[in-house]
């Protein structure tokens, strides 16, 4: 008996230093989850529950411009009154007046159509990139990323100086003969699609690069040895490997677009009709802080829920995939 009870193994506690180890390891991953939910938390759940506040006041002249604003001082029973007063005047408000929801279809056609060029712009860079040399790749970047240092303002401004019709564009189009008039290309919507295109064209081609990079171009060249065309490699083998790149380019283009403000105001002139114009005037020239909100919080909306369903739909696909 006691030799049997000598060959079992001995169950023996577990050191210190590991258990240590495994509560800080736990820990810290917890951290590691929790930083981004506090980040959104204070950045953007926080201001949208204060915008979407504002958004069911009422107008007034005070400071700040709008009733209720809350008495914590009077407890519980003031802080019930005042929620009480809320209504949702203004978003029937936004129903009955055609202004906001013709501004809401322009900002996203505008959008959308810059978007899609800056993907045709874009997607040529960005392949050039990924099949360049490795040495040269780094100052390809660099040269993408360069137009940050300068300030966004100021880059806005320079294409005034280009596009006006006594400017450096007409100027050389009449001097090669091209033309023979002034090109109107200032204070229109074809202005603004440029200056979106020229602003936010690193923000299409770094995620296509990023994937592009990644590919495996031996399937093209095995394509190619079974008689594809090209044309039809690309269409076949480069665009669907590139989607993801495609995706995450085009929504950190058009999310952006949809609200610009300096754009269209410097170069689209005081007859352009986008959101982000609307909601300017509201604030400052008519301050209806209320209505205002109401306009950030729909346009909020209509950015975000599609793109829950979409990151939805694509997980699942993933998913099903597997």
């Amino acid at each position: 008996m006691s030799d049997l009870s000598t060959s079992l193994p001995q169950a023996t506690a577990p050191r210190p230093d590991v258990v240590t180890h495994t509560l800080w390891g736990a820990i810290s991953s917890r951290l590691v989850i929790a930083v981004p939910y506090l980040w959104l938390l204070l950045l953007f759940l926080i201001p949208f529950l204060i915008v979407f506040k504002i958004s069911l006041s009422q107008t007034a002249i005070a400071m700040p411009p709008y009733t209720p604003t809350f008495d914590l001082s009077a407890g519980i029973s003031g802080l019930w009154e005042g929620i009480r007063e809320f209504s949702f005047d203004n978003y029937l408000w936004l129903v009955d007046d055609p202004l906001y929801f013709n501004a809401y279809v322009s900002s996203v056609v505008i959008a959308g159509i810059s978007t899609f060029l800056a993907l045709l712009v874009g997607f040529p860079i960005a392949y050039g990139m990924a099949r360049a040399p490795t040495t040269l790749r780094p100052l390809l970047l660099m040269l993408v990323i360069l137009p940050f240092w300068t300030s966004f303002l100021i880059r806005v401004y320079a294409w005034i100086g280009i596009l006006k019709p006594e400017g450096l564009l007409n100027q050389f189009l009449i001097w090669t003969g091209i033309i023979d008039q002034p090109l109107i290309i200032l204070n229109t919507h074809t202005a603004i699609f440029i200056g979106i295109v020229y602003s936010y064209l690193p923000f299409m081609v770094l995620p296509l690069y990023s994937t592009l990079e990644k590919m495996d171009y031996s399937l093209i060249e095995a394509a190619q040895d079974l008689g594809c065309p090209p044309i039809a490699a690309f269409w076949k083998i480069t665009f669907p490997l590139a989607m993801p790149g495609i995706v995450a380019g085009c929504l950190l283009v058009f999310i952006p677009a949809t609200g610009e403000f300096v754009i269209p105001d410097l170069l689209g002139g005081s007859q352009t009709l986008m959101i982000g114009k609307t909601l300017w005037n509201e604030f400052f020239a008519n301050r209806d802080w209320p209505v205002s909100s109401a306009v950030a919080v729909i346009l909020l909306l209509l950015l975000v829920v599609p793109m829950m369903f979409f990151q939805r739909a694509q997980a699942k696909a993933q998913e099903e995939g597997r």
